[in-house]
C-alpha cells in the first residue's frame, strides 16, 4: 500500500475546517482518513497565503490614489 495522494484542493478543503470553521484537528483527522501531523504540516504551510493562488502575494484589483 503507497502513500496517500492528496490534492491542493483536498488539503485546502481540510485546513479550512479546522481554521474556517473550528472543527477540532482530531476529528477532521478522522473523517477525511490523514494523520494529524499531515493536517498540521498542511495547515502550517498554507499560514497567511493566498488560497487560490497559494502565494503570499495578494494583488487587488482597484488601489485607491493616495
Amino acid at each position: 500500500m503507497g502513500k496517500p495522494n492528496f490534492s491542493d484542493e483536498f488539503k485546502r478543503d481540510a485546513v479550512a475546517q479546522i481554521t474556517e470553521r473550528g472543527y477540532p484537528v482530531a476529528e477532521v483527522s478522522q473523517r477525511l482518513g490523514a494523520s494529524q501531523h499531515l493536517l498540521y504540516a498542511w495547515k502550517r504551510s498554507w499560514r497567511g497565503k493566498c488560497w487560490r493562488c497559494r502565494s503570499q502575494e495578494r494583488t487587488l484589483p482597484f488601489q485607491a490614489e493616495r
